[in-house]
């Protein structure tokens, strides 16, 4: 089994931050010994350098444990990616691991744009994500902080990724199996196709929304299924649910985003002669 812990939206320096419940949930998350850690964004409030020194500090809890992290909204806010590359290293990252027998692919994108709460992959990824995810792997983990899909009990939606379509396209084309996300302060796990979509609450601050308590999830994967579990920090926790594994070979993964599959047929209106003037 894989076990994969996943935490974000900290908000470390925040009004609402909870310095107790952040210690808690690094100190439950060293004790499990997980073979990755995925931080998805938004590890300080406002980005400055005072929050980021605060976050590298607490993050010593994790020394020794495969981390990976990726900046957020927050994080970029007052320019405050140049701290996180200055403190915690490169924003965007890709790992080849051997986990318990497998070889995993874990894909870190940096989604945040300074001082605006939207985020976006950016045309300028497609082509090194895609190289990425092309070599070979039993699991594919793609991390970015802001959410690709709609985010249920969160009110009128906003700030999903802008190229959000591009990019399921292409994680699918790919054969990502895991992706991992925060942003909403909303944990969730649903099925996209083959893929499985996870999103962290907050695990350390009182910025929650629909579900009531500051969270971080645990992600188990075993040969034939995926089990996603949330935890309280110094409390209870709960299913959110289990789900078969993919092992079926990636689909249309050498076809450019748009294009049609084999077989497609154009539905256009109007005579024989006009759909091939329209077709040119």
């Amino acid at each position: 089994m894989i076990l994969i812990a996943q935490l974000s939206d900290l908000h470390v320096g925040g009004a609402r931050h909870e310095p107790r419940l952040l210690e808690l949930a690094l100190g439950e998350i060293a004790a499990l010994r997980p073979d990755l850690v995925v931080i998805a964004g938004d590890l300080t409030d406002e980005g400055y350098p005072d929050q980021y020194e605060l976050v590298r500090t607490a993050l010593g809890r994790l020394d020794g444990l495969e981390v990976v992290a990726v900046p957020g909204n927050h994080d970029a806010r007052h320019v405050g990616y140049l701290h996180w590359e200055r403190l915690l290293g490169p924003r965007e990252v890709t790992k080849r691991l051997e986990l318990d027998g497998e070889q995993v692919t874990v894909v870190g994108v940096d989604s945040s744009k300074p001082d605006v709460d939207e985020g976006e992959i950016g045309r300028e990824h497609y082509a090194p994500l895609a190289a990425a995810l092309d070599e070979a792997a039993d699991l594919r983990v793609f991390v970015c902080h802001h959410h690709l899909l709609p985010i249920p009990g969160t009110g009128r939606e906003r700030n999903q990724v802008a190229d959000a379509g591009d990019v399921l396209a292409l994680l699918s084309a790919h054969g990502v199996d895991l992706v991992l996300g925060g942003h909403r302060h909303v944990p969730y796990a649903w099925r996209l196709g083959e893929m499985l979509v996870v999103h962290s609450g907050t695990a350390a601050s009182l910025r929650t929304r629909a579900f009531p308590h500051p969270a971080y999830n645990l992600i188990k994967v075993e040969p034939d299924n995926v089990q996603v579990e949330l935890r309280v920090p110094g409390a209870e926790s709960q299913a959110l649910g289990s789900f078969p594994r993919r092992h079926a070979a990636p689909v249309a993964a050498d076809l450019p985003l748009g294009a049609p599959r084999e077989g497609f047929e154009w539905l256009l209106p109007g005579t024989a002669e006009d759909q091939e003037r329209i077709l040119g």
